[in-house]
């Protein structure tokens, strides 16, 4: 269980660092939030079904597999409407509720009551999270906050689509891009600035930030639990700021670093231990 519980956790490390890239490119696109979400996952979802292709995997259809689909869509859509209407910072923390979800939902359906070790790490990685906003935090709009928070809800599902019997991941990825993608096309079809930014914006999101993030995501969920998944990612709402910060020249306050260092020192001790106690297990 070892050798595969560290190549998904490295998966899941990576496809986190890869969602982070959303706000600085969402940035560069001046299209409606529909529209942005349409393109990019028409470029992933196609991404996507090449992959499948080339690997011979074929998609499955089942309640399971619908389920982490609707997921998928509600989480890529909320994530680019709650960034539209309020700031990027509040989106990411409020989204990153995630991990809390993650626990609440195994415990509720599965009878899967946290471990220690869990619950210790959401509550570091929570106030390493309010460390790093503490001094950007704004009240944004009402109703970008609630989006947000609910894509919370969402990206819990994601992470715990192959919790279900007769699940698929890969399937549930493909088949959420498709319908994102068709959702939004009526929008898509209305915009008018197609200039080097706009494009440029859209093909990173498609190929990296929504595409190839979500292969790697699939492989790590294989190997790696739900809370872990979930947990693991924590790095994406300190690296999606960073990243603003550097290209968008926006300033970083100590009290953010101290936060960033929390929320990386968590996950790599949370990582070790689990890996020592499957080790000796």
């Amino acid at each position: 269980m070892k050798d595969r519980q560290i190549p998904g956790f490295l998966y899941v490390f990576l496809s986190a660092v890869l969602f982070s890239i959303g706000g600085i490119c969402i940035k560069m696109v001046p299209w409606n939030a529909m529209s942005i979400n349409s393109a990019r996952n028409l470029i992933s979802a196609t991404m996507i079904g090449i992959y499948m292709r080339a690997a011979r995997h074929r998609i499955v259809i089942n309640p399971a597999v619908l389920f982490g689909a609707l997921c998928t869509t509600a989480t890529t859509t909320l994530y680019v409407l709650a960034n539209k209407m309020t700031t990027a910072a509040n989106t990411i923390v409020l989204q990153f509720t995630a991990p809390v979800f993650v626990v609440l939902f195994s415990w509720l359906f599965f009878r899967k009551k946290p471990r220690k070790l869990d619950m210790i790490t959401i509550v570091f990685a929570l106030i390493g999270i309010v460390f790093f906003f503490v001094d950007g935090l704004s009240t944004g709009s009402m109703l970008g906050n609630m989006l947000a928070l609910v894509s919370g809800v969402t990206y819990a599902g994601v992470f715990m689509m192959n919790s279900f019997s007769h699940s698929d991941s890969l399937s549930s990825i493909f088949l959420g891009q498709c319908i994102s993608a068709v959702m939004g096309f009526p929008f898509l079809l209305q915009e008018t600035d197609f200039g080097f930014q706009a494009v440029l914006g859209i093909l990173l999101l498609g190929i990296f930030q929504v595409g190839l993030a979500y292969i790697l995501l699939s492989k790590g969920l294989k190997s790696t639990s739900a809370v872990t998944a979930s947990l693991t990612s924590a790095i994406e709402p300190i690296l999606n700021p960073i990243l603003v910060a550097i290209f968008w020249h926006e300033y970083i306050t100590p009290t953010a670093l101290i936060g960033a260092g929390i929320v990386i020192v968590s996950i790599i001790v949370y990582n070790v231990l689990k890996a020592k106690r499957q080790g000796n297990g």
